[in-house]
């Protein structure tokens, strides 16, 4: 089957999908879109999370089809046109906040998520917000500081 959707404000499709084939296999084989990372494959720990219509999602768990016609917005559609980072994403880098990295795209969609939602969150609002993100390497208390950093750029900006 052909998928048509709208991936970081562009339309694109993908062919010959077949009907078990994931969102996440889709963006990152064939659309190139690595920024979603495959790692559980069961939801369980968020490195795959992008969103859908504006919905937080693992996409290890959409079925491609289930996107047809929607708005995917990947980690990679959070920097500038340009490739200037994201406010959440500059945070990440000043907080310390990135170890291996490989939890890092799905915090950052989420992230993003929760800024957007509630710009300025309590730490109760953090922690419930990245709930879904696992991260094996930081501890997560300089996540933390990331996004508490974001949000306060950001009250500054706005």
């Amino acid at each position: 089957m052909r998928v048509t959707f709208t991936v970081n404000g562009r339309q694109r499709q993908a062919d010959d999908v077949w009907e078990g084939e994931t969102l996440l296999y889709v963006l990152r084989e064939r659309l190139g879109l690595p920024g979603a990372k495959n790692a559980c494959e069961q939801g369980e720990c968020g490195s795959c999370t992008v969103r859908l219509d504006g919905v937080l999602v693992c996409s290890c768990l959409v079925a491609a089809g289930q996107a047809e016609g929607c708005r995917v917005d990947t980690v990679e559609g959070l920097a500038g046109p340009d490739g200037e980072l994201a406010l959440v994403q500059q945070a990440f880098v000043d907080a310390g906040a990135v170890q291996c990295g490989f939890c890092t795209p799905g915090l950052l969609v989420a992230a993003d998520e929760l800024l957007e939602r509630n710009p300025s969150p309590s730490d109760a609002d953090i922690r419930e917000a990245l709930s879904g993100n696992l991260c094996r390497c930081t501890g997560y208390e300089k996540i933390l500081d990331a996004v508490r950093l974001a949000a306060a750029r950001a009250g500054q900006a706005g």
